[in-house]
């Protein structure tokens, strides 16, 4: 993220967050002001569990959100673009089949996703005062209103 941002024009800060669950108030006192407008949060089954925390986290400050998984955007989140946990399930379950029946994991291909969906919240966007591009609209896989 560091490297796109810097091609952008973009400075990115990082907050640690230490011992769930999570004091994200604290973290948001811990930016500097000028860096409190947008939340990237990563892949992390901790921050999985707390998606509606911190989607509402980032409605309460104003802040636009991204993530990775669309259960995030179902939550409130703004937008998530990334695999389908669904199918990503889905997969490993043929796997553990295919174990099951004899297979050696070691002669599995290693698999990465291939698919990536877009899902908007259009309701969350309204609330931020966010106007989302026709352009993006019609990208998106998915559009919650």
């Amino acid at each position: 993220m560091q490297d796109a941002a810097g091609r952008l024009g973009l400075r990115l800060s990082g907050i640690e967050l230490h011992e769930p669950p999570y004091d994200y108030e604290r973290a948001i006192a811990l930016a500097l002001p000028d860096h409190r407008a947008a939340l990237i949060v990563p892949t992390s089954p901790f921050f999985f569990r707390d998606r509606a925390r911190l989607a509402d986290f980032a409605l309460r400050h104003r802040m636009k959100s991204v993530f990775v998984f669309r259960e995030w955007v179902e939550s409130g989140g703004l937008l998530s673009y990334g695999p389908s946990i669904t199918r990503l399930l889905r997969r490993a379950a043929e796997y553990v089949d295919r174990i099951a029946k004899g297979a050696k994991p070691a002669d599995l291909p290693i698999e990465q996703p291939t698919t990536f969906e877009l899902v908007i919240n259009l309701k969350t966007a309204k609330t931020l005062g966010l106007t989302i591009p026709p352009t993006l609209l019609a990208r998106a896989d998915e559009i919650i209103e």
